[in-house]
């Protein structure tokens, strides 16, 4: 009976101090900011007037928001569990463990034509590798813009990286 309760209180401990983790846990703390907007697909006359009167009228989805990370997360970590969090809807495919993202808020790609989608940047830059693949640093800005052309419609800011 003494090696039963024994037993028990170790496991309590190690469940509530966390020991047993074999140091595995990621920091957390770390801060970027997150901005989604689609004024581009609100521009567009190929967006359908039901979709338009749904989305935001000035286009931002989201404003910029400054969220926290854990050390090794992904730009597409940090858009999914944003989104979660907003309670904005999103969607995403999967090829192996690169993401692709579809669509958010309801806005999902070639709405405004064949060339129509989401594309990502961070600090004003657009990497050339998936959301999924990209590990976010602290301090980081991630913008998430809807395009009508590839990108070409993004004006000044489309850099690739």
């Amino acid at each position: 009976m003494k090696k039963i309760w024994i037993a028990i209180v170790l496991i309590l401990c190690l469940s509530i101090t966390g020991c047993g983790n074999k140091g595995e846990t990621k920091k957390s703390g770390h801060q970027c900011t997150i901005y989604v907007e689609c004024t581009n697909a609100i521009k567009s006359k190929q967006l359908s007037q039901e979709l338009q009167e749904f989305l935001p009228e000035n286009g931002i989805i989201l404003e910029a928001k400054e969220v926290t990370f854990q050390e090794g997360d992904s730009v597409y970590d940090v858009l999914e569990r944003t989104m979660k969090e907003e309670g904005i809807l999103m969607e995403a495919s999967f090829t192996g463990d690169l993401a692709y993202i579809e669509g958010i808020d309801n806005l999902y790609e070639f709405e405004c034509g064949d060339l129509s989608g989401w594309m990502y940047c961070v600090n004003e830059k657009y990497p050339n590798v998936g959301c999924s693949g990209y590990q976010v640093k602290d301090g980081d800005r991630i913008d998430w813009h809807y395009t009508c052309d590839l990108g070409k419609d993004l004006g000044q800011e489309y850099k690739e990286n």
